[in-house]
């Protein structure tokens, strides 16, 4: 397996000895554990609001648990490497049974959920979303336990491009943006010139660019390297097989719309109407993902996705089936890393200072070495 090949099977470092490699050797938390809490819910509070303000979106409720034959389930990527916990519910002594899952994440619940919400187009909906993804690897920024803003919008026809897109991502930033400058207000210990603020705008850039000014380098070093340059970029068209012969990322092929032609500001042909907002973190001195999104799936382009990777007995369930026949709305969504936000944000070494989830004793062991204080 090639090295390039190898960086598309998803999050995570892989070993933990290369774990040990990042991990700071003079890190001291800005704040202590007790303020770090008053912090994290002040800052989940700015951002669901201004979010739901900017997007013009309501909360609801989401799954933990959906059922396991309606195809409501998020898989993450295309090659079945990341599979969702199924159990069985056995009810009324196995007469009524459901085989249900524990999502991965509301990623099509949220475009299901816009019509039975009636959420006409420039309406939209948003999730604290909680899921359980048992096949990351557990590093300094990945966890089985996942928390996100889930946020779903529904749209015209018109609305799909990238020009809609980028505005709807300088919100978002806007909101991320937000939320550093209250924070750094509400807790002063968190305003240091070791760390740098965000920039106000982020830096826009296709992965197609990207691979043409990298083009030896694998997916997450490329990222790593274009970050020294912008420590704030949103990468358009993540999923398209590109000139190298591999996805920037193996993106699932019933979401996000990775296949549609578009047109770089200089009108050179790109793929892909969605992206990540990726962010240079001074404290781990790694890229760092906050949030992923893109305008969804049609009809047309849910079969071409699916037949590209083999996928197309995908189009019997019941969710694929809605879009087919036109039964859900047309719509952008993404999701916002919570923890991954709140850790960024608030400086910490480890999601593990701003999540309570379950750790191997070998990275709790090399956090408490390097004064990291994984919650319990």
């Amino acid at each position: 397996m090639s090295t390039k090949q190898a960086d598309l099977a998803g999050p995570g470092i892989g070993n933990y000895d290369d774990i040990a490699k990042i991990l700071p050797t003079d890190y001291k938390p800005l704040l202590s554990r007790r303020e770090m809490q008053e912090a994290i819910f002040e800052g989940k509070r700015y951002i669901e609001d201004n979010l739901c303000r900017e997007l013009n979106l309501i909360m609801v409720e989401a799954p933990l648990i959906v059922d396991k034959n309606s195809g409501m389930n998020d898989y993450l990527d295309r090659d079945g490497s990341r599979t969702p916990i199924d159990f069985h519910i056995s009810n009324d002594y196995n007469k009524h049974p459901i085989d249900a899952q524990v999502v991965q994440a509301a990623t099509k619940w949220k475009r299901f959920a816009l019509k039975q919400f009636d959420m006409k187009p420039g309406e939209g909906i948003c999730t604290d979303m909680r899921a359980v993804r048992k096949d990351y690897f557990l590093d300094h920024d990945h966890s089985a336990y996942v928390d996100q803003w889930d946020w779903e919008l529904a749209i015209r026809p018109e609305d799909r491009n990238l020009e809609f897109l980028t505005m709807i991502v300088r919100k978002i930033w806007k909101v991320i943006k937000g939320c550093e400058q209250h924070l750094l207000r509400e807790f002063p210990k968190l305003r240091t010139d070791k760390f740098p603020e965000l920039p106000n705008e982020l830096t826009f850039m296709h992965t197609e660019d990207l691979l043409d000014r990298f083009p030896d380098k694998p997916r997450k070093q490329r990222e790593t390297a274009i970050l020294q340059d912008h420590p704030a970029v949103f990468l358009y068209g993540i999923g398209w097989t590109l000139k190298d012969g591999f996805p920037h990322e193996m993106r699932a092929a019933d979401y996000d719309d990775w296949v549609t032609e578009t047109r770089s500001r200089d009108g050179r042909p790109m793929h892909g109407l969605n992206g990540d907002i990726l962010v240079w973190n001074p404290v781990t001195h790694r890229r760092h993902e906050l949030s992923s999104m893109g305008i969804r799936v049609t009809k047309e382009t849910l079969k071409l996705q699916l037949k590209m990777t083999g996928q197309e007995d995908f189009l019997k369930l019941p969710y694929h089936r809605m879009i087919i026949n036109d039964e859900i709305p047309l719509s952008i969504g993404g999701g916002i890393g919570q923890s991954r936000t709140m850790m960024y944000l608030l400086r910490t070494a480890h999601l593990g200072e701003v999540s309570v989830t379950v750790w191997p004793q070998i990275l709790k062991d090399l956090c408490a070495k390097r004064n990291i204080k994984v919650l319990e």
